[in-house]
This record gives C-alpha cells, structure tokens and sequence, in this order.
C-alpha cells in the first residue's frame, strides 16, 4: 500500500517506539544512544497559529529561555492572529520578544495562512510554504513539521544541539555542520524525525553528564 502525500506520520507513542526500534537495528550508535536516553518523549503539539508563533519564539534562544517566554505568551492569551495584532509591538515586547520577533509575529498574525491545507501536504511543499513567511526559516519550518503535523521523514539539521549530539555519538573531530548532518540523516529515512529526538535525548544525556546543565 502507497503512503499517502504527507508519508509517515508520527501521531503517538507506538510511532515513536517503531521509528526509534527501525533505527537502533540499523545504526549501532544510535542504538548506543536509546540505551542511555530510556524511551523517547512524543513532542506533538496541536498544529495551526499558536504551534508556528511557538516556533518562531524558540529560534535562536535556549529551550528554557523559549518555555518561560512562551508561558507569557499564553497567559497574555496572545495564541491567535486577532489577539497577537491587537496587543501590536508593545504587547509582543512585554512578553519577552526581541525586536526581529516582534516584526515575525505580526506578519505571521496578518498572513492568513491554510493551515488545515498543510496537513495534507508533502513535506517539500509544507516547507516552501513556510519558508516564504518572514521570518521563517528552514529550521523553523522543519521543527513545526516535525511537532505540529508529525512528519516522520524531516531534520531540523541547522540546530546546534543535534549537531552537536551528533558530534559526540559518532566520535567526529568537529560538529558536523548543516550539510554534513543531512548527508549523515540519509540513512536514517525514513524515520529521520525519531533520529532527531533520539540525538536531541543524548544530548541532555551527555550535558548532564558533563556537568553543564
């Protein structure tokens, strides 16, 4: 039976074990790296608005940093396009976002995108989609397929804590970089949305280890 445009969807935990179990029987590091991070969270998350505004406030700041302004965000009540437009820059700046997010945030608000189309999308599409909202780069574009529509087949290869993850699991001089990491994921299709949270799993596994987190 052929799958259908979207591929593989990641909608529960089962998903995530069969993806993780694929890989560990293919991947010794990988299968090195599930023993130590235990059973791998879901990280679903209800599509639309609110998931790609989430998204957008995670860029380039810490996961802490990102959950405490979000946690502002929805208290002020600011996840919808009317809410976020009416509380205009001063409302966006008192809940923590920097000046380029604020911009991000509006022009979202106003975009009016289908999100109920992106669901039904090929991943290519879904990304060349988001990836023409400013704002939205391919790294966000790529985290809200994976958490808000479950695509099972997409990298978010631009983060550091992959790369980094990645770094350490496979023994590398250097972190790989963006181009290095999706050439390293080609194996892990088409399950490479499960090999992304293993490594984002390994690594907190390694931080704590060293002591720095």
């Amino acid at each position: 039976m052929s799958l259908p445009p979207t591929g593989r969807l990641i909608e529960t935990d089962a998903d995530v074990a069969e993806g993780a179990a694929w890989l560990c029987a293919r991947d010794p590091r990988l299968a090195q790296a599930c023993a130590e991070t235990g059973p791998l969270p879901l990280r679903r998350r209800v599509d639309g608005f609110a998931a790609l505004l989430q998204a957008i406030v995670g860029q380039q700041v810490s996961t802490a940093s990102a959950a405490a302004i979000w946690a502002r965000v929805e208290a002020a009540g600011l996840t919808d396009p009317a809410q976020v437009l009416a509380a205009g820059e001063e409302g966006l700046r008192a809940q923590g976002f920097s000046r380029p997010k604020i911009r991000y945030a509006l022009a979202l608000a106003e975009a009016d995108l289908d999100y109920a189309a992106l669901r039904q999308a090929p991943d290519a599409e879904v990304l060349r989609i988001l990836v023409a909202q400013k704002g939205i780069g391919l790294w966000t574009a790529e985290i809200y397929a994976m958490f808000a529509l479950g695509r099972a087949d997409v990298l978010a290869a631009g983060d550091l804590a992959l790369q980094e993850a990645a770094r350490v699991l496979y023994g590398l001089d250097g972190r790989p970089g963006e181009a290095a990491l999706r050439a390293m994921a080609e194996p892990w299709a088409p399950w490479r949305a499960v090999a992304a949270r293993i490594l984002w799993a390994y690594y907190r596994v390694v931080k704590n280890r060293e002591g720095t987190l």
